[in-house]
């Protein structure tokens, strides 16, 4: 059998031999006419060996010279300058830059540019995010900020009437009250995100805990004249009571704020195969099924809920589902508009 690739290879074996002998020959005649110039005669060893050198110096400089007259321009870098230029722009900021889907065809820069793409989504969606945090914290600071400066500044007014004076101080500790409480629950989230929290399980009973949190909250569901119906079964489980306890004040807080007066809301604590099951239901406003897909979102509020009167930040169902994942567990939400919602907690038994 014939190898056609065997004379192609001699070829260019015979040709970079002649190309070396060229060069050694040129450097030859160099280094002879400037020993005739200089009137210097060296030893024939010495003279071999700069011409060797000479002659190297050559062979690269003249190879070099070579490629890049004769080099494809920027082969490599047309391949890779634009993965580069993209991470330039991801380190200034940029996320919404995104490279060229056809590249992914090219093996090893493929992989890179799906990586690169894939990477600048993921940073593009938390700039987003980041950038809707800000938003709405601002947000939910400047409208208790501009009731206390209004009403500051309304109290400065002569002839004010005794009522009138303490129906402002009344509104400026209920917007303090509210600042204050969404610092809190800012504070809260943010242990709750950082790697360092404070994360003590310990056994404690769980169906004592919920009993004890909704005796706390009587004068609240006893004020609305709600009926609290309340079945645990005896419950022990290894968690932090402190994390655990967040969670649970703001889902019965929430059940209660939101059932109308007379209205019922029902506390169940239950095993089932492999988890201890809380389920929080009441019969209030109802979550639409739009809304129940970004209800656990920081700063969310239905519309309805935005009621100056319902007070809240969006925060309490952000904290609980944080503080339920920290014990490997889930929350869910079932829910009708005019149907009332039930919150559901699974936590490994």
């Amino acid at each position: 059998m014939m190898h056609h690739g065997r004379p192609a290879h001699a070829l260019r074996a015979v040709g970079s031999l002649v190309f070396f002998i060229g060069i050694l020959c040129l450097a030859f005649y160099l280094t002879d006419a400037a020993y005739a110039r200089l009137g210097w005669h060296p030893h024939a060893l010495l003279s071999l060996i700069l011409n060797c050198f000479l002659g190297l110096f050559l062979m690269i400089a003249l190879a070099a010279t070579i490629g890049m007259i004769f080099r494809p321009r920027d082969r490599r870098r047309n391949a890779f300058s634009p993965i580069t230029d993209a991470l330039a722009r991801i380190a200034t900021g940029d996320f919404s830059i995104r490279l060229d889907e056809n590249l992914r065809r090219h093996g090893v820069v493929g992989e890179l540019v799906q990586s690169v793409n894939h990477m600048a989504t993921k940073l593009d969606e938390m700039e987003k995010l980041r950038q809707e945090f800000v938003s709405d914290v601002s947000h939910e600071i400047q409208s208790p900020l501009t009731s206390i400066r209004g009403f500051a500044c309304a109290l400065r007014k002569d002839g004010l009437a005794p009522d009138d004076r303490h129906h402002y101080l009344d509104v400026i500790e209920a917007e303090s009250l509210r600042l204050s409480r969404l610092s809190e629950n800012l504070l809260k989230l943010a242990s709750l995100d950082s790697e360092k929290v404070h994360f003590e399980p310990k056994p404690y009973r769980l169906d004592q805990q919920l009993r004890n949190l909704i005796l706390a909250c009587e004068t609240q569901w006893s004020g609305k004249k709600l009926d609290m119906e309340v079945a645990l079964d005896e419950a022990t489980i290894t968690a932090d009571e402190d994390l655990l306890s967040q969670a649970w004040i703001n889902l019965i807080h929430n059940s209660i704020k939101f059932t109308p007066e007379g209205g019922t809301v029902r506390v169940g604590l239950h095993r089932t195969a492999d988890n201890w099951q809380v389920t929080i239901a009441d019969t209030g406003i109802g979550i639409s099924e739009e809304e129940q897909a970004r209800i656990f979102e920081r700063f969310y509020k239905a519309d309805r809920s935005r009621r100056h009167s319902t007070g809240g930040s969006g925060l309490g169902l952000a904290i609980a589902k944080r503080a339920v994942e920290l014990h490997h567990g889930s929350i869910a939400v079932r829910s009708q508009p005019g149907s009332g919602a039930e919150f559901t907690v699974s936590l490994p038994a």
